[in-house]
């Protein structure tokens, strides 16, 4: 009868013990998942930070040509701060959204300056904003696709227990703005050009 008992409770002991590692290896991995999305963010901002830190040369130099395209250049500056002031990745998408928009409306506008797009400055800047724009692409796509790891993750069964009970929540996708389907709008004062 002894024997039964500490059988027993040797078995149950070994139930908890592997439930336990169950428990711990879920819990690491969604830790783990977590600091994927999170670097695959950093990445996002980083590039963002980039391209924000070109823009301000781009609007001195477009300015020495186009100094009457002031509304042109004041939606970039001012996309430019909501983005560097945004808070959430639903505040920096649509942030990102506005800025890419501005930047739209620009190459429009110096396509009327021919000595513009002849600058050397000016195309080395575009250049880098071009490359930094293609980097950003690939630092949005990179972080959706870990978003969707951790939030199937988070989602599926056993781990929507773990998840629950540790306060792992679902992630948010860096999305486009709806309006950045639209093709933006270029007045030229109606002046004819």
């Amino acid at each position: 009868m002894l024997k039964k008992g500490l059988l027993g409770i040797g078995v149950f002991v070994l139930v908890i013990v592997i439930i336990g590692g169950m428990l711990m290896s879920s819990y690491n991995n969604f830790v783990s998942l977590e600091e994927n999305v999170d670097q695959s963010y950093a990445q996002i901002e980083n590039q963002l930070q980039r391209r924000l830190d070109l823009i301000p040369n781009l609007v001195n130099t477009v300015k020495g040509y186009a100094s009457h395209e002031k509304e042109v250049i004041a939606s970039i500056s001012d996309a430019r701060a909501r983005l560097a002031g945004a808070k959430t990745v639903e505040e920096e998408a649509t942030a990102n959204a506005e800025l890419s928009g501005a930047l739209s409306r620009l190459l429009v506008v110096v396509e009327n300056y021919p000595n513009l797009k002849a600058d050397q400055q000016f195309t080395q800047l575009m250049d880098e904003l071009s490359g930094t724009e293609n980097r950003i692409a690939v630092a949005r796509k990179d972080y959706n696709d870990q978003v969707a790891v951790y939030n199937k993750r988070v989602k599926q069964f056993p781990g929507v227990i773990i998840a629950n009970i540790t306060g792992f929540d679902e992630k948010q996708y860096f999305k486009a703005d709806p309006k950045a389907t639209e093709a933006p709008e270029v007045d030229f004062g109606g002046n004819g050009g």
